[in-house]
């Protein structure tokens, strides 16, 4: 059985911290940047809603079933820790095969293009795969989420397949969604091409 505890994971652009609630007002700041919670094909908190997403994120890692994380944006010559940016998840947790979702992730917008989501994604895929001992990573997201469908697939995920009318909005309109996953195999190739990302960046 693997053990899914708390842990600090720090790359390059971003360092993922074990989520709290000392995190919150950074969270209403960052969230605030781009408004992406007006979006209707995402499930990002309102300000007004952010104490009860960390609550709702830390039951959940009580659980067992999540393992929450508050992004940070590093200076990348500097390594030194600058303003909080989003939150991101390992979720659906199966400790037992062992196998994670990577999903709940939200970044600020003025940070997008940036280098932070690759950076992020390298960080749990390689935690994933190279310590929790993972078989597999799943990644879902709306259908009509297209921003998100295409930045999962240059990952190097493959798309597994559409499950239909899977679950209610929060309008309560029923959503497509879509599932994508990366194989333990398939990671040296999909690490390679991550790594090749960001130093493309210097």
């Amino acid at each position: 059985m693997t053990a899914f505890d708390p842990v600090t994971l720090t790359g390059k652009y971003v360092v993922l911290e074990p989520l709290s609630h000392a995190h919150h007002d950074e969270l209403v700041d960052a969230v605030r940047d781009g408004e992406l919670w007006k979006l209707w094909y995402t499930s990002v908190p309102a300000p007004d809603e952010m104490r009860d997403e960390i609550d709702r994120r830390l039951a959940l890692q009580e659980q067992g079933s999540m393992l929450p994380f508050t992004t940070r944006l590093i200076d990348p010559s500097t390594g030194a820790p600058g303003a909080v940016i989003g939150m991101t998840t390992y979720m659906n947790i199966d400790a037992e095969t062992p196998r994670v979702e990577i999903g709940s992730t939200w970044n600020a917008q003025s940070v997008h293009g940036r280098g932070t989501n690759p950076d992020s994604k390298l960080l749990l895929l390689r935690h994933a795969f190279e310590v929790l001992g993972c078989p597999a990573v799943e990644f879902r997201t709306h259908w009509h989420n297209l921003q998100s469908r295409e930045a999962i697939a240059r990952l190097g995920a493959r798309q597994d397949g559409v499950l239909r009318n899977h679950s209610r909005s929060r309008d309560g309109a029923l959503r497509d969604t879509v599932v994508f996953s990366i194989l333990a195999q398939e990671w040296p190739a999909v690490r390679n091409g991550l790594e090749w990302r960001l130093a493309k960046r210097r």
